[in-house]
């Protein structure tokens, strides 16, 4: 597939992980005002969500485990049982920040990190669900990914989650041809401080890393990035869309000589 073009919203098929909550209910209220229609995923939704989703005809949820693959698929038949296809956007947004129960310094897991499901596993599958459910059905279609500024760079207080974010910058990249080769655009945005919960009701993290709302971006701001990543032309396959509070900047894909 060649010419890819720009991806507009409105009749579009969206899921959503995390949308029950942060930036990713802010995309998907933002979705459905430009007439998309979306599956909100998520374990649970807060009361600002559930009141989205009442009053919306085109939003649904769907309680889904990100780190269980059988619900990430499901959140296809999800899609085509509501709306009557496979979805043509695929937002892999949930994530979680270096929780106690899922940390390299904490260290309390004995089998797998919980974490790396989540923030890495996850979006990988949900990406591979998208190209293959889209080719079924030869349509075009976006993923769109939650990275982080943490993804370039490093911090030993949150290693695991750093690595994870790289493992995401790294896949992105790696997915640039996904666009030729099979129709389906695979960006992410990498943002900084966002004020959100996942900030603001860990005070440890606030003391930490000195947090300051007025330096951080609202979720509509990250959330409108998103849509722009999805519907222009001109953020190609492979594109990481850094956001911080003084500005975007599509990160550079170096490259090292062998």
């Amino acid at each position: 597939m060649t010419g890819f073009g720009a991806f507009p919203l409105a009749n579009k098929i969206i899921v959503v992980t995390g949308g029950g909550s942060g930036i990713n209910l802010a995309f998907v209220r933002q979705a459905l005002d430009l007439e998309a229609r979306v599956v909100v995923a998520d374990l649970r939704l807060t009361a600002e969500a559930q009141d989205l989703v009442d009053t919306s005809p085109n939003a649904v949820f769907k309680k889904c485990d990100v780190a269980d693959w059988k619900d990430l698929q499901n959140l296809v038949g999800t899609a085509v049982q509501e709306f009557g296809d496979v979805p043509d956007v695929y937002v892999a947004g949930a994530g979680v920040f270096e929780p106690l129960w899922s940390s390299f310094q904490g260290d309390t897991e004995t089998e797998r990190y919980s974490q790396v499901d989540i923030n890495v596993n996850h979006p990988i599958k949900l990406t591979r669900i998208a190209i293959r459910e889209l080719g079924n059905k030869k349509k075009k279609g976006v993923v769109l990914i939650t990275g982080s500024i943490a993804g370039l760079r490093g911090e030993y207080a949150v290693a695991l989650y750093c690595a994870t974010k790289h493992a995401i910058t790294g896949f992105v990249r790696s997915m640039k041809n996904a666009q030729s080769i099979n129709g389906v655009k695979v960006v992410a945005v990498a943002p900084g401080k966002v004020h959100t919960p996942m900030w603001t009701e860990d005070d440890d993290k606030l003391k930490q890393f000195n947090y300051d709302a007025g330096r951080a971006n609202t979720p509509d701001e990250v959330a409108a990035a998103m849509v722009d990543l999805i519907v222009e032309e001109r953020y190609t396959g492979g594109t990481i869309l850094q956001m911080t509070k003084s500005g975007t900047r599509v990160v550079e894909d170096n490259w090292v000589q062998t």
